[in-house]
């Protein structure tokens, strides 16, 4: 198989079309490359490369960490350069057109499907998984990019993409002859869904009732019952979350399968007709007495699997969020250069320019924090993953824990942030639009659109509070700020660094108010301000060492965004201490019948 890792763009028949005034939707924007050159970066490689081991085997696997880099850096232009000529182009299209239903069969709109026969043709599909597989063995941080770049371009379209990443959980969890089966087809190009949610159990996943039994005579499981909610439920490889064990109602008795397309069984009943990401179908499926493989050990289906399936998701939808940020800001600012009023372009009015300013801000600062948590998820998954081939040293087995830790806890705050912030940057585009904006002429208002989503799938910002706010009381937190405090800056950054050490001082002092009473319930009552003051300060540092690291391109969004975030810190202090735990009654709702 040809590959990227000694590519020219004539390699590609589909990249012979582009012209090189189109847009590239990578090469215009050069943070990329600032992320990708992070000191992280070359121990992330070392490790998923084995030391380059694959170089004797495979001709398109690297051959040293500047070839590696070299790989990526062309993998993602090529990514660029159909989102620009091609994706981008047919989202307006696909937005109105949507995937239709007939006889229990989705057919994408044929410009959606325009989409994934160009991505097939330049092998973009199975981007993280083994070169033995026939993927390209990326990390999380060049496949993130991708993420983020396809999602610039159609939100919607990322969501059928990017469900690749389902193939990490056969790798991670399936046995041999399933990764040899399946991981393949995946790199071909066959598309993925994974089936969790039903109409009686949405974000409480142990809820799910999929009935899943065994044939001891046939050696084969067959599922029954109904998902709903399922993004691109018509896929050719589902994974499926099942109840495996009768008379069960908890996540003990849940575990996971595969379902192949081909196997039949499983119709679809409707698409649900969404406020947006239209171009992806969104799925209601019945399940007859369909086939299924069990992976991995039984029970241990949501315990273990999904766990895993959905922080990989969280990953997903923070790229997806950082793609919609950009867009909408780049909408916003172009509008605000061209439109008049009053004589003069309406970005040299303050409303506006401080408008756009924080959306800079927020995107920049969103950016940073999906990268920082991909390094994190790259270093702990690729030593877990050297685990099941070899026995770690001491300090290997440091690293895992330390870094599997952060990953824990950076998923769901950067999941959270992110996709509030992409809600808000398509909020302010069709504000900086004004009555323009509402109309569905301009783009800002698909983008708001589809923005609304990411704050709700994958688990919605409050559960991402849930899972984050065991991070703030035992103190993840704290202790990965100290280590950003103790990172240098030029002298031209230290007041910025001084102002989010105050911050942070706050942060703590408010982390002590909040559980000292020892008071679950209000506890949970503030667990949404402890949780968005550590991610001001986190991202307000990232953005530092950013603008540390390149002035000319970050400076500005510090700036901006540690102001913005040390007003939103100063807001939270003040109502947490300027509240009482009784204070909570006025907020409780009222049940009674006259209610």
């Amino acid at each position: 198989m040809e590959h990227f890792s000694r590519l020219s763009s004539s390699s590609f028949p589909v990249l012979k079309k582009i012209i090189q005034a189109m847009p590239n939707f990578y090469t215009d924007t050069p943070q990329f490359k600032h992320y990708l050159q992070h000191p992280l970066m070359k121990r992330i490689v070392e490790l998923r490369e084995r030391n380059y081991a694959d170089a004797e085997k495979y001709d398109y696997a690297p051959m040293d960490f500047e070839d590696a880099m070299d790989s990526y850096d062309k993998v993602l232009e090529v990514v660029g350069e159909i989102c620009g000529e091609i994706i981008e182009p047919n989202s307006e299209e696909v937005d109105h057109t949507g995937p239709t239903l007939s006889n229990g069969r989705v057919t994408y709109a044929p410009q959606t499907q325009e989409n994934l026969d160009a991505l097939n043709k330049a092998e973009l599909m199975g981007m993280g998984l083994p070169r033995r597989f026939g993927g390209l063995n990326f990390p999380m941080v060049p496949y993130m990019m991708s993420a983020d770049i396809v999602s610039r371009a159609d939100a919607s379209f990322q969501n059928i993409w990017m469900l690749q990443d389902c193939g990490e959980t056969i790798y991670e969890f399936a046995d041999e002859s399933q990764r040899e089966k399946y991981l393949p087809r995946i790199v071909k190009g066959q598309t993925m869904s994974m089936d969790l949610t039903e109409p009686d159990a949405g974000s409480d996943l142990q809820a799910v009732m999929l009935k899943a039994t065994y044939n001891e005579a046939e050696k084969q499981w067959y599922l029954n019952g109904v998902k709903r909610f399922i993004t691109n439920g018509d896929a050719d490889i589902h994974l499926v979350l099942a109840r495996s064990e009768e008379g069960t109602k908890d996540a003990r008795g849940l575990s996971m399968f595969i379902y192949d397309k081909n196997s039949g069984g499983v119709t679809v009943r409707r698409i649900e007709n969404k406020m947006g990401i239209k171009g992806a179908p969104t799925c209601e499926l019945v399940f007859k007495n369909a086939k299924a493989e069990l992976v991995g050990t039984r029970r241990m289906g949501l315990i273990k699997y999904v766990m895993s399936l959905m922080n990989g998701a969280r990953l997903g939808i923070m790229a997806q969020s950082v793609g919609i940020s950009e867009a909408a800001t780049r909408e916003a600012y172009n509008y605000a250069i061209e439109r008049r009023q009053f004589g003069k372009a309406i970005i040299e009015f303050p409303a506006v320019y401080e408008m756009l300013s924080n959306m800079r801000a927020k995107t920049d600062a969103s950016r940073s924090m999906l990268y920082e948590t991909c390094r994190f998820v790259d270093m702990y998954k690729t030593l877990e993953d050297i685990s099941r081939e070899r026995k770690l040293t001491p300090e290997e087995k440091d690293e895992l824990k330390y870094y599997s830790r952060l990953a824990d806890a950076f998923t769901p705050l950067g999941k959270g942030m992110t996709s509030e912030y992409a809600n808000q940057n398509a909020y302010d585009s069709i504000q900086v639009h004004g009555g323009s904006g509402f109309m569905k002429d301009y783009k800002c208002e698909r983008l708001y659109r589809d923005a609304r989503i990411t704050n709700i799938y994958e688990g919605t910002t409050q559960l991402q509070v849930v899972a984050a706010i065991r991070h703030v009381t035992t103190g993840t937190y704290l202790q990965r700020i100290r280590e950003y405090e103790a990172m240098p800056v030029s002298p031209e950054l230290e007041s910025l660094k001084r102002t989010l050490s105050k911050m942070a001082q706050m942060y703590e002092k408010l982390v002590e108010i909040v559980t000292s009473p020892k008071d679950e319930e209000y506890l949970d009552f503030h667990a949404r301000r402890l949780v968005e003051c550590a991610g001001h300060i986190i991202m307000g540092h990232l953005l530092l060492q950013d603008a540390n690291a390149d002035p000319e391109m970050f400076r500005r969004s510090a700036e901006v965004y540690i102001h913005y975030g040390q007003t939103e810190v100063i807001k939270n202090y003040n109502f947490v201490t300027k509240s009482r735990i009784e204070d909570m009654a006025y907020y409780k709702p009222d049940l009674s019948e006259n209610a």
